[in-house]
């Protein structure tokens, strides 16, 4: 029957996603590195060559975790935002980078597997994995164009690019604790503060 899933791919798309899952959960316990194809193949109760039936690479199966990880910052982003309704624009950026912040405070490893992974713009990158970034950013796109109407697309993309970099700076060396790195218990100030004189620009020439 035309559509009919079988059993052979089901038994994939099962596999698939028990490796997701034992990956995250030694992701968030352990970090990247812990991902180690003998270690999956042995608690997923698999072969090692399965693996590569199902992902080209780790790096495949880590991209597949980190989907499931920008996923949840998103939701945990519009929904910090969805609270707080009154919000102007340039309170929900900032409010939008708190939750950032919070999200990495309390997913720590996970998060840092979506910058860990060895991928930049010289390399093939599956669409599906840009579009869940784009969807990150789309949230973030959305207040700057309303602080900046006049603003063209490209120039909108780049201050979104550009505060959401200064950010995760700011919380990426604040939370390794480094001393170039803003102090702990300063950081949300500091991030309020960067983001308010960003914002204030808005109407000047």
């Amino acid at each position: 029957m035309a559509g009919k899933i079988s059993k052979t791919d089901q038994r994939r798309e099962e596999l698939r996603e028990r490796l997701i899952g034992i990956a995250e959960a030694r992701i968030a316990a352990q970090g990247l590195a812990s991902v180690k194809v003998r270690d999956l193949a042995r608690e997923a109760g698999c072969a090692v060559g399965a693996i590569y039936n199902v992902f080209t690479d780790l790096n495949g199966l880590v991209m597949a975790v980190n989907g499931r990880t920008f996923r949840k910052l998103g939701s945990h982003v519009s929904e910090t935002v969805a609270e707080r309704p009154q919000d102007r624009a340039q309170d929900q950026l900032i409010t939008m980078s708190l939750a950032y912040l919070h999200f990495a405070q309390g997913n720590h490893n996970l998060w840092r597997a979506l910058f860990d992974l060895d991928m930049s713009t010289d390399m093939d990158v599956p669409q599906w994995y840009l579009a869940e970034l784009g969807a990150l950013f789309a949230l973030i796109a959305a207040p700057i164009a309303r602080i900046f109407p006049d603003w063209p697309g490209d120039r909108v993309d780049l201050m979104t690019r550009t505060l959401f970099s200064s950010v995760h700076g700011i919380v990426l060396l604040g939370l390794q604790k480094r001393i170039s790195g803003v102090p702990l218990d300063r950081i949300e100030a500091m991030i309020a503060a960067l983001l308010s004189n960003v914002t204030a620009q808005a109407g000047k020439p």
